[in-house]
């Protein structure tokens, strides 16, 4: 395997082509705001990935077309968590804690790991891919200690590409708390059509409320009668609803399927896929997002449990306990699957 190790003397303001083949290339250059960015091309699109910076998926455009979010920024901004740079196509939730913390948590929004500064970063060149990869390591005197090794490989010739997190336990002694969910922030597609391998009444309608959402009166009735229907969101097809969010929870997908596979058609020609193994990502998030500012389809999160918060994991027991020196690695395939 080629490696190509990544320095910050390999960014400037303007573009720099650090790497190019028949089937790759990969442009370095860092935005007015300070922020360092590496653009993956091959012949179908490309993704715009911050390698210092969690290993953000800042942008993510394949056959001309955006699979971002509608948001407010016109680039990544530094800041010491996802709030204060909540335009990307993807980042990572977690990992002591993540989703959306309760009043018992005492953890920021998505937890330490979205923004985290990576120690270092590089290129792999395989079989017709070409993978960044970064390296954090978070320690804390009389705390958690932990490895994390986030990568995104692309394909030759292929729209989809892949979405990995290795994160290793280094105390000698204690265990640590773990929850991870691979937060794609997906654009809306107006009368886009989701479908998935797994049934609609997996999923069950948010119950609370978090601390962001400011609910008005025509949204509780309208989260009233998503409640009493049972009723899976499936079809975009009715904006004036989904403003504050709305929000659905899987149960456990590992006893209904291996591997699940989620697809937003955006037509008859064009849609989004995102697959992964139920063993690694047992529950799936979605949620639906529409106003003047932001609008999001997310319509898979996959995660290793809910995004309710710590607290919430640990009385479901879906919050993972990593042993001294134990290894999780994860995996997603996403993207324009056609």
């Amino acid at each position: 395997m080629q490696q190509l190790h990544l320095n910050h003397d390999m960014f400037g303001p303007a573009e720099f082509t650090l790497y190019q083949d028949d089937d790759f290339k990969a442009v370095t250059f860092t935005y007015p705001s300070g922020v360092e960015a590496v653009r993956l091309e091959n012949s179908r699109g490309q993704l715009t990935i911050l390698p210092y910076m969690g290993l953000i998926i800042w942008d993510a455009v394949f056959c001309s077309i955006s699979l971002k979010m509608k948001d407010m920024f016109s680039q990544p901004l530094p800041g010491t968590g996802i709030a204060d740079t909540y335009g990307c196509f993807q980042f990572t939730s977690g990992l002591l804690g993540g989703g959306t913390p309760a009043p018992e948590d005492d953890y920021q929004l998505h937890g330490e790991a979205p923004t985290s500064r990576m120690d270092s970063a590089w290129l792999e060149f395989g079989d017709r891919t070409m993978s960044i990869h970064g390296q954090y390591e978070y320690v804390k005197g009389f705390g958690d200690h932990y490895l994390s090794r986030p990568s995104v490989t692309l394909h030759t010739d292929s729209g989809l590409f892949d979405i990995s997190l290795d994160v290793t336990n280094l105390s000698n002694c204690q265990t640590m708390p773990l929850q991870y969910m691979c937060h794609m922030n997906y654009a809306y597609v107006h009368d886009g059509h989701m479908e998935q391998n797994v049934p609609d009444k997996a999923f069950r309608l948010r119950r609370t409320v978090p601390a962001h959402v400011h609910p008005t009166s025509q949204w509780l009735a309208y989260n009233e009668d998503l409640k009493a229907s049972g009723e899976l969101i499936n079809d975009l097809n009715d904006e004036s609803h989904y403003d504050p969010e709305i929000v659905f929870f899987s149960q456990n997908l590992a006893k209904l399927t291996d591997v699940a596979e989620f697809r937003l058609h955006l037509n008859a020609e064009h849609n989004f896929l995102t697959r992964f193994s139920t063993e690694q990502f047992p529950i799936v998030t979605r949620w639906i997002l529409y106003n003047a500012d932001q609008q999001v389809a997310a319509f898979a999160l996959p995660g290793t449990s809910t995004p309710e918060g710590r607290a919430a994991a640990e009385k479901a027991g879906t919050l993972i306990h990593l042993k001294p020196r134990e290894k999780r690695s994860f995996l997603v395939t996403t993207g324009l699957e056609r």
